[in-house]
């Protein structure tokens, strides 16, 4: 009979089936752990690394922090993404290019993180950035305002949220075009921030104004400004107007010597971000009335987006919006909008997702141009007043972004071919 084996060939073939049946346990072990292992990463929250100056600019980050958490804590109760929950890993730069670097290198090695996100200073940004474009990861620039992010030193892996200074400038420039201002002298910190201001305010109003020139410049190091002496030197030239570029403690320096020696309000001043929450809160009654600003008046918006954003925002904190509380809302509103997009956490797909992304914010529909990765979120420009012993815009007005981005021909002078592909 065929099954009738010959007893010397038994031992071979209970051998023959017992390797058999090793190898199909070792193929369904390995099965196993390999649908094991599927489902952990379908399941692991997509984790985005957060680093920002949370111990040396507070009254900017830390309101940002919370921007962030009520969008994090919002989009997991609707039930994450993907699927998945978010877990937002945060570090504090300090303000330190170097410490921007450490942080980023560990949470893209040990960590593991999807998404970069973050940033205050310019300086630091464009470390940031330069760590995205060697390590292929995506870096959403959330407040770093310098040109040179998205232009000269511009990637494909960055992009950036907040209006530029370009963009800013380029908002301020048609109020100042109206002045009958002719000689003006401009004060900015000796940074890349500062030193784009100036450089894209110069360009923009000369293009409206042939006849305008500037007259004097002052580039006070960062939390450094002397007031007295910087005012003294700029009034030297005698201008007509100011273009001022300070900030944080360096403004509130600047507006108190300003107003002892009644400089403000009798010299007007065109100012860079001066109409924010972050900055009206220290001035109090010392705001200066009349200057030009861009900034927030959080206090007069009445949009759909923005009293939603709002009233959620003070519900969940206690305590009214500032800018840096829309920043960061809204960066993680484009990173959630780019990973549905993709429907991936994969990065050269986020890459392609965020170009033309649209996406919301409290301040309404925004976008990231594909040509040079910036978003069109614009910002509000108006006067500085006095009410209520505090500071506030008004005659304001909402300038989208989108109106006052320059031209591809001008972007593509600019930004690395590489970064366009």
């Amino acid at each position: 009979m065929a099954n009738d084996w010959p007893p010397a060939a038994l031992p071979l073939l209970l051998l023959e089936k017992t390797v058999i049946l090793k190898k199909r346990t070792l193929l369904l072990a390995a099965l196993s752990a390999v649908a094991v292992m599927a489902h952990s990463a379908d399941t692991a929250p997509i984790k985005i690394g957060e680093i920002n100056s949370y111990s040396t600019i507070a009254q900017f980050t830390l309101p940002y922090r919370n921007g962030w958490q009520l969008a994090v804590e919002e989009i997991n109760t609707a039930g994450g993404l993907l699927g998945r929950k978010v877990e937002v890993i945060a570090r504090d730069d300090a303000g330190k290019p170097e410490e921007a670097l450490r942080h980023a290198i560990e949470l893209t090695s040990k960590e593991k993180v999807d998404v970069l996100a973050g940033g205050f200073l310019s300086n630091v940004g464009l470390a940031l950035a330069d760590h995205a474009q060697k390590n292929k990861r995506v870096f959403i620039a959330s407040e770093p305002l310098a040109d040179a992010i998205v232009w000269e030193k511009g990637n494909r892996y960055t992009f950036r949220l907040r209006p530029s200074t370009y963009m800013q400038a380029a908002m301020l420039v048609e109020e100042a075009a109206k002045m009958p201002a002719k000689r003006w002298a401009t004060i900015a910190p000796n940074y890349e921030y500062g030193q784009s201001a100036v450089a894209s305010f110069k360009e923009l109003l000369k293009a409206k104004r042939p006849d305008v020139e500037f007259v004097g410049e002052q580039w006070p190091a960062l939390g450094k400004l002397d007031a007295g002496t910087t005012l003294q030197a700029t009034l030297q030239s005698k201008p007509d107007a100011i273009f001022n570029v300070t900030f944080g403690a360096d403004l509130a320096k600047l507006v108190r010597e300003g107003n002892q020696r009644g400089i403000f309000p009798k010299t007007p001043v065109v100012s860079l971000l001066s109409g924010e929450p972050e900055y009206l809160e220290v001035l109090k009654d010392e705001t200066p009335k009349g200057w030009i600003v861009t900034g927030y008046p959080w206090d007069q918006i009445d949009s759909r987006e923005h009293a939603s954003f709002a009233a959620n925002y003070y519900r969940r904190f206690n305590e009214y919006p500032k800018v840096g509380s829309v920043v960061g809302y809204a960066t993680m509103q484009a990173i959630f909008a780019a990973i549905k997009k993709a429907n991936s956490t994969d990065n050269e797909k986020l890459v392609i997702a965020l170009r033309g992304l649209k996406f919301s914010t409290p301040f309404g529909p925004a976008e990231f141009r594909a040509i040079d990765h910036q978003s069109t979120m614009g910002a509000y420009v108006g006067k500085l007043d006095v009410r209520g012993n505090k500071g506030t815009m008004v005659h304001w007005r909402y300038a989208d972004g989108k109106a006052y981005l320059p031209s591809d021909a001008y972007v593509k002078a600019r930004r690395p071919a590489e970064a366009m592909k």
